[in-house]
């Protein structure tokens, strides 16, 4: 339930606070007093896309403000919780819009993004309007306005159908666009098939052409490395002259004398770690000429790896890694074009059982619907003989269509007004008294069904009068209720029977013009009703009449 709402520099609005109850509260006024400015401003709190021409006029940023209280509502705590906001009892929303066009929401001081704040907006308060009777005339919006009749049962179904035709459209779109760029790029797919095969068939791994080449090189000059190796080894170490054995003797030598000159000491580390170190690289030349043999067929393998390689870099790259990178390349490219996730058997395979699944899904669904459709036709004729359209019938009627989101089924209301005449689309042949009505019998079937803490009705009580605009306004009250209920209106009989009454009046000056607003007492209601009913010139048998209707 709306328990409170702030507006600041919204519009003509400079700042008002209304505080409201459970029951029915009418807001009244003179035409552009700023009573549907209200209701777009709850609005825009709830989540509607704002503009800047809504800041007043020298005004920095508009503010709306309202404070909630809740029940318990397992959807909701579970939307909160997503968005990190604890729910509890109470909600507070806040939104201002700023004059660089930005707009910033909060939901008890968390900031929330747009679609969070519609999406909460959704479980707390239902605004129907004048823009809801277009609705009515739309027939593509019946299907929507149908299945909000539904229980959590159906939404289930509904999910479920919903999933499995994502599933079906995605993958039908992937068969139709491979199939559609295997016949486009034939000739292309055709060469990426065989560039792929042949670049596969090398088998070419990273930085392989580089350590070949110096493997042959190595191969090719095999005499001379093995003699510079021996070389440098009889240099090193043999029975004639050792350079290993003299270095030996100088540190032995050297070794003795440490004890006279820490100089003489650095000189015997340095000369032992140079020993130490000859002493490993003979080693290690001994080791090396030990295995050095030439290997012929290995020089012969090199150069025929080499030959293929070369010849496969000559055509797709300057190296091995460029090759590698541009089959990588021509891979992506094969893939997009070939949509190539799977086979094309595998794909169509997948989709023909799919479409067993979205039969079968979409028949489930069509029974739920027809029996929510006549539940709902029953509890509408119920609503319109309260309305004094007794004599009218309301009918949900199906064809076949193809398959979309809302399953394979096209809905349309149809409505019968009198006796003996078929049912014919609502569109045709509902006046705007009659839609008003019918939309209204609709709001209050679901008021029953939906868990909104507060209902705003902005006139839709336009076109009617008399008995008629009496019934509106039972049917408004029957509702609140339930809960709360706010209306805009300019009926006598609709005012009157409100539990609470907001009059909202427009001053303006030379400079600017303001909306104000205040909870009328009894006698100000007299007043007000009395001034609906003479007009400006109020007398008192239209001042009786209010009381009479007040009374009632």
């Amino acid at each position: 339930m709306l328990l409170e709402i702030s507006i600041k520099n919204f519009a003509i609005i400079e700042e008002i606070s209304l505080n409201f109850e459970t029951g029915m509260t009418v807001l009244t006024g003179e035409t552009g007093a700023g009573k549907s400015i209200i209701i777009d401003a709850m609005n825009m709190m709830l989540g509607a896309r704002a503009s800047v021409e809504v800041i007043r006029h020298g005004a920095p940023k508009a503010e709306i403000e309202g404070f909630f209280s809740v029940a318990q509502n397992a959807a909701l705590a579970d939307l909160l919780d997503q968005n990190g906001i604890e729910f509890t009892d109470e909600l507070i929303i806040r939104r201002e819009i700023f004059q660089n066009g930005r707009s910033v929401s909060r939901i008890n001081g968390q900031m929330v993004n747009l679609t969070t704040l519609k999406a909460v907006g959704q479980y707390l308060v239902d605004i129907h309007g004048q823009h809801d009777q277009e609705e009515l005339m739309k027939p593509n919006q019946h299907i929507a306005m149908l299945d909000e009749f539904g229980d959590e049962d159906f939404l289930a179904v509904k999910s479920a159908y919903q999933a499995i035709f994502e599933s079906y459209r995605n993958l039908r779109k992937r068969v139709l666009d491979k199939q559609k760029n295997e016949r486009e790029h034939k000739a292309r797919i055709e060469m990426l098939e065989f560039q792929i095969a042949e670049i596969e068939a090398v088998a070419l791994k990273s930085g392989e052409d580089e350590k070949l080449i110096q493997q042959r090189d190595k191969l090719l000059n095999h005499k001379n490395i093995a003699d510079t190796l021996a070389n440098a080894y009889v240099m090193l170490d043999n029975e004639d002259y050792s350079s290993l054995s003299n270095v030996r003797s100088a540190m032995n030598d050297l070794m003795t004398l440490e004890e006279f000159d820490p100089e003489y000491k650095e000189m015997s580390s340095s000369l032992a770690e140079a020993y130490y170190v000859m002493e490993e690289v003979t080693k290690r030349l001994g080791d090396v000429i030990d295995d050095l043999d030439f290997d012929a067929g290995l020089l012969q393998e090199t150069e025929t790896r080499l030959d293929t390689i070369n010849a496969i870099t000559r055509k797709y790259g300057g190296s091995v890694d460029d090759v590698l990178d541009y089959f990588d390349n021509i891979t992506k490219e094969y893939a997009l074009l070939t949509g190539s996730e799977g086979s094309s058997d595998d794909m169509e395979r997948e989709l023909k059982h799919l479409e067993r699944d979205l039969v079968a899904a979409a028949n489930e669904l069509s029974q739920k619907r027809h029996t929510l459709a006549k539940i709902l036709e029953v509890e509408i004729k119920q609503e319109l003989t309260e309305l004094y359209m007794e004599k009218a019938n309301f009918q949900v009627q199906f064809t076949k269509g193809k398959f979309n989101r809302d399953g394979n089924e096209v809905v349309e209301f149809y409505i019968s007004t009198n006796p003996g005449e078929g049912f014919k689309p609502l569109v045709k042949v509902a006046s705007g008294g009659e839609l008003s009505r019918l939309m209204l019998a609709i709001k209050s079937a679901f008021s029953r069904k939906e868990d909104k803490t507060s209902i705003v009705f902005d006139e839709v009580d336009t076109g009617v009068s008399g008995r008629v605009a009496q019934a509106i306004a039972q049917k408004i009250h029957k509702i609140g209720a339930h809960g709360q209920v706010l209306a805009i209106s300019h009926l006598a009989q609709v005012i009157a029977i409100a539990d609470y009454q907001f009059f909202i009046e427009k001053i303006s000056d030379d400079n600017s013009t303001v909306s104000t607003v205040r909870l009328l007492n009894e006698e100000e209601r007299v007043e007000e009703i009395a001034k609906m009913l003479a007009g400006s010139d109020v007398t008192e048998a239209a001042r009786i009449q209010a009381r009479e209707l007040l009374k009632k």
